[in-house]
This record gives C-alpha cells, sequence and structure tokens, in this order.
C-alpha cells in the first residue's frame, strides 16, 4: 500500500484529502503545518507527499527546500496543492522541484489522477541529482582547479570548452543588462552543474560565471560530456531537468525586475540566498552589498539603504560584512 503525506494547515481540507485517499486505497499520514510535515516525510519516508503553500511555522516551498537537502526525501514526488493560482505562484513551485501544482478548488479525480501518475513515474524516474563519486566514475576526465574567491571562471561571449561541476564552494551566474549593470541570474552550491547551456546550443557563453569564495571545481571537456548526454539515459535527463529550471528562473529573474519594487528585489535577494546557502530558513555568512544589488539588479547605495530599512524593522541584523536573517517568512512574505 502506498504512502501519501498530507501537509495541510485547515482541518477540514486535510480530513477531506485523506478520506478521499484512504477511500482510494492508500495509506495517509497528517500534518497540520510545514514544520511537522518536514519531520512526519524524514522520519516516515512516504512515497509521496501532497503538500499546501501557504501554511503557519514553515510553507510549502519552505517543505520542499527542506527535503531537497536530504538523500532519503530527496527523491519523493512532491505536489502542491494552493489556492494561489498565479501563474508566478505556479512557475516558481515548478522551479523549486516540485513534480506537480494543482490549484484549489480542484476536481478529486484529476487530484487522484495526478497521484497515480506521479507515483507510477516515480518507480522508473531519473534521479535529478547525482553523488560525487558518480560523478567522478562518469567524467574520469575532468579537470580539478581550485579558485580564489570573485575570481571569473568564464566570460560572457567566451568559446565553451568545459561543464562546470561546483564540488565545493559558491558561485555565481551573471549577465550584463543593456545599462551595463552586472544582473545575477543564478547562485550555484556545492552540487550543481553550470555552464552547461551554451554547450547544448553550440553556441558561445551567454553568461559569465565567478566564485563568490575559494571553490574547487571540475571542469569536464565538452567531448566526455556530449559523450554521456548522448549515451546515457541517466545524465541525459538530469540535464532535460536542469535546463527547464534553468528557463524559468531567468524568465522568473526578468519578470521581478520589470515588475517589483526595489525594496522587494532586495527582499527576494536574500531570500534566495538563503534558500541556496542556509540551513531551515537560517542564514548568516558575509555578503557584499555588490553582491546584493547585482542579484537585484540596482545601485550599491540602494541595497545598503535598503538593508538599513529591513534592520530597523528587525528583519535582519547587519554585524559589518555580515547579514543573519532574522525573520524569514516576514521577509518573504512582506507587501513590498
Amino acid at each position: 500500500m502506498k504512502k501519501i503525506l498530507v501537509i495541510e494547515d485547515n482541518h477540514d481540507i486535510r480530513e477531506n484529502i485523506t478520506e478521499l485517499l484512504q477511500l482510494s486505497g492508500y495509506e495517509t499520514i497528517e500534518a497540520e503545518n510545514g514544520r511537522i510535515g518536514a519531520k512526519l516525510a524524514l522520519d516516515n519516508i512516504p512515497d509521496l507527499i501532497l503538500c499546501d503553500v501557504m501554511m503557519p511555522e514553515l510553507d510549502g516551498y519552505g517543505v520542499l527546500h527542506v527535503l531537497s537537502k536530504h538523500e532519503e526525501t530527496l527523491h519523493i514526488p512532491f505536489i502542491f496543492l494552493s489556492a494561489k493560482a498565479d501563474k508566478l505562484d505556479i512557475r516558481k513551485g515548478m522551479t523549486l522541484g516540485a513534480d506537480d501544482y494543482i490549484t484549489k478548488p480542484y476536481d478529486e479525480m484529476d487530484l487522484l489522477t495526478a497521484i497515480e501518475n506521479r507515483l507510477r513515474k516515480s518507480q522508473v524516474s531519473i534521479k535529478p541529482h547525482q553523488k560525487k563519486g558518480d560523478i567522478e566514475e562518469l567524467f574520469q576526465n575532468k579537470l580539478v582547479r581550485n579558485y580564489s574567491g570573485k575570481e571569473i571562471i568564464y566570460r560572457e561571449g567566451d568559446t565553451p570548452s568545459y561543464v562546470y561541476f561546483l564540488n565545493q564552494g559558491k558561485v555565481k551566474i551573471q549577465k550584463m543588462n543593456k545599462d551595463g549593470k552586472e544582473v545575477i541570474f543564478e547562485l550555484c552550491n556545492s552540487g550543481d552543474f553550470f555552464g552547461y547551456w551554451s554547450i547544448l546550443e553550440n553556441k558561445e557563453q551567454g553568461d559569465s560565471a565567478e566564485t563568490i569564495e575559494h571553490s574547487e571545481i571540475w571542469l569536464i571537456p565538452v567531448e566526455d560530456f556530449k559523450h554521456q548526454l548522448e549515451g546515457n539515459l541517466e545524465v541525459a535527463g538530469k540535464f532535460l531537468k536542469l535546463l527547464s529550471n534553468n528557463l524559468l528562473i531567468k524568465e522568473l529573474k526578468i519578470l521581478e525586475m520589470a515588475y517589483e519594487s526595489v525594496r522587494k528585489r532586495i527582499a527576494n535577494a536574500l531570500i534566495e540566498m538563503c534558500d541556496k546557502f542556509g540551513e531551515d530558513h537560517q542564514l548568516k555568512m558575509k555578503m557584499p552589498r555588490e553582491l546584493i544589488a547585482s542579484m537585484a539588479g540596482t545601485s550599491v547605495e540602494t541595497a545598503i539603504r535598503m538593508l538599513s530599512e529591513f534592520k530597523n524593522d528587525k528583519l535582519i541584523e547587519v554585524n559589518a560584512s555580515e547579514i543573519v536573517i532574522l525573520e524569514y517568512n516576514k521577509l518573504k512574505s512582506a507587501p513590498f
């Protein structure tokens, strides 16, 4: 019997879903908020997770983020159930790694069909992440290089020679806008690939990559990468998902730059760094103001002013170059 974890803060909705699932032959586990749900997922390892987005303690995006950091829960099919039907919300959920996003109110048969499809696919699915040992075995001709902080790995317009695997450290992927300012489109952490887009499109590098701190990076020759891509379905599937997520991230970033206020963009930059480099919505690290400004597409002076406002609002704590996020949920959801 397949086990499904239902994370929903509304008691009536949670009860209706669990009753439907039990009548359909599934075993169910219930959680009334995201924090309890994440713990239950780690303790019980369900076959699939249904999760609301807006919840107390820890929202649905936070649950997905926490579970993605654990090998045992990383590949569990994850479906968002939410009344938030905005296109941006749906794309955000899928970008973060959800397998499906169903809006409320939903048709019961549509929900059951989505669950059946995800369970069936999970039995033959391609895992989106590789363990370090797997990478070493796949790409034995790799070069290992160490970069200092703020060192360029490749520049926009370069002819690509390698795909890059970040074994240790932090890297930012950025591009110059029409005003000549650097805008950061993506942050990379240990275990991430980058620099593959131009190779798959057979074009020059469309962005540049720079280290944030000292990093060890594996350089995988183009021919080795293409060989694995053409002959290994697991590798091909992994990069197909990476490409899809990469497109969504860039589209969301463009929309954010066009429509969000500077204050909101600064807040989003802090949340993005916390999601990428923090643990359980806690982040304490050195954040150069230039980095935050580039992520938000604004000037350093404006970034400093916004950080000062967040500090006065007790959303963050600032100690020299180090920033501590104190109120993750308030910073994330505040209507700036």
